[in-house]
């Protein structure tokens, strides 16, 4: 059966049909990702109010109709109910009390040199308190404290800096590179969220220690963490509770409910308590979206993980079921459609990685440029702004992104690159000098 676009005057749209297309650019309008599903009037409405006509997407097989008299007509590209028919649960918007507005204060290059050495620092401090929490020594979390703050200060300065890093340094441990990724995420997600320095600080930290209960866990079992039977799964489930027994009274009780949270789901359908809602603090929630967001698109030796543009799919399509449906578009708004660090193909055939994003221009983030349209590397590559450069042109001359890509496709290596396009980092003399 396959999927054929129809367009629908707003007034006769309903509730299961899936939006592929609008009538304008989806820059222009708050949705916060590129086609959706329907789930109530209130999506009717938001439609309404801002286009005339949209696509959907029908199921080629059904005549118009057969559509207009069925009672459950098959829309959208998933013939499965949203969330595998999970219960919805629905709470009033998030509050923040007298949150924050941030704005960038230096530029992405400055703030990527002056915190190149943050995230190896934050793993050197989190490889040792891991392996004291192993032999079951004294921890000391003054180290890892440290490196918190500056990676919160970093995030306030300039959000798009250690996403950059984390998403194109290489780790050794992926205990590590998942924490200190979630980390990052989840401190993005608070700025956005106008969470105030403070409770970024806390924030960050229980994301860093979150995983500390992994290291009472057999090795074998984290190898294969995403391919476990109901017995492994139970062993796995009580890392959060062993974490929470290492740390309680070394951290603050924000933190600690950071640690003890980050697995729980809006629905109860989380560990270790199964609690929903609001029940789950503000802060474990917004832990709980980044380390679920970081597990799909980290790489893993025995699996392989979704593009971001499809991790981000995914969590839309989870909001109010797994996730609080405003934490979800907030998260999808403060990374973008593409996230920084998403290797992408172009619609000229070039081939990049995403450098930042503008919630203004979801769809035109700023790309590095690696490849020629012929997929062959650049000497030196090259930062296009797609938004400044489609700005002027016409619909059929725009530039846009056709796909994301998978981790290490086709050799695509941005390490190679220098952030600013200006130069090749091939070039050891100038590595030397810098």
């Amino acid at each position: 059966m396959g999927v054929q676009q129809r367009k629908v005057a707003v007034h006769d749209l309903e509730v299961g049909m899936f939006v592929s297309d609008l009538d304008r650019p989806w820059h222009q309008t708050p949705f916060p990702i590129q086609g959706f599903h329907i789930r109530s009037q209130d999506d009717v409405r938001a439609l309404t109010s801002h286009c005339k006509w949209v696509m959907i997407d029908v199921a080629e097989i059904r005549e118009a109709k057969e559509l207009k008299g069925a009672s459950k007509p098959v829309f959208g590209r998933k013939q499965n109910r949203r969330g595998n028919g999970r219960e919805e649960l629905k709470l009033p918007p998030l509050s923040v009390r007298d949150p924050v507005s941030y704005e960038s204060l230096t530029t992405l290059k400055k703030e990527v040199k002056a915190s190149k050495r943050l995230l190896d620092d934050a793993e050197l401090a989190l490889s040792r308190l891991f392996e004291t929490t192993r032999s079951e020594g004294v921890v000391d979390l003054k180290p890892i404290a440290r490196i918190t703050s500056e990676m919160v200060k970093s995030v306030i300065r300039q959000p798009d800096a250690l996403l950059w890093l984390s998403r194109t340094r290489q780790h050794d441990d992926y205990i590590y590179r998942h924490a200190l990724n979630t980390s990052v995420w989840a401190l993005v997600c608070g700025r956005h969220l106008g969470l105030n320095e403070g409770l970024l600080n806390h924030l960050g930290l229980g994301c860093l220690l979150s995983q500390v209960g992994k290291t009472s866990l057999p090795r074998e079992l984290l190898n294969r963490e995403g391919q476990m039977n109901a017995d492994d799964y139970a062993l796995y489930r009580g890392y959060v509770t062993k974490g929470v027994e290492m740390l309680n009274g070394s951290v603050s009780r924000a933190v600690l409910s950071v640690v003890q949270g980050h697995r729980e789901r809006h629905n109860g359908s989380g560990f270790p308590e199964g609690v929903r809602g609001d029940r789950i603090p503000l802060l474990a929630k917004v832990a709980g979206i980044a380390e679920f967001f970081e597990s799909q698109i980290g790489p893993r030796d025995n699996s392989e993980p979704m593009t971001p543009a499809k991790a981000v799919a995914l969590l839309y399509d989870m909001r109010n079921i797994e996730f609080q449906e405003d934490l979800v578009e907030n998260f999808i708004q403060s990374i973008g459609i593409y996230p920084t660090g998403s290797l992408v193909e172009l619609t000229d055939g070039q081939r990049g990685i995403v450098v930042s994003h503008s919630p203004e221009r979801r769809l035109w983030p700023r790309v590095m440029v690696m490849t020629d349209a012929d997929r062959q590397p650049l000497k030196s590559a090259k930062v296009v702004d797609l938004a400044r450069y489609n700005e002027a042109r016409e619909a059929g001359e725009t530039v846009m992104i056709r796909e994301c890509l998978p981790h290490g496709a086709d050799g695509l290596d941005p390490s190679r690159y220098d952030i600013t396009g200006a130069e090749s980092r091939w070039n050891l003399s100038r590595l030397i000098s810098g």
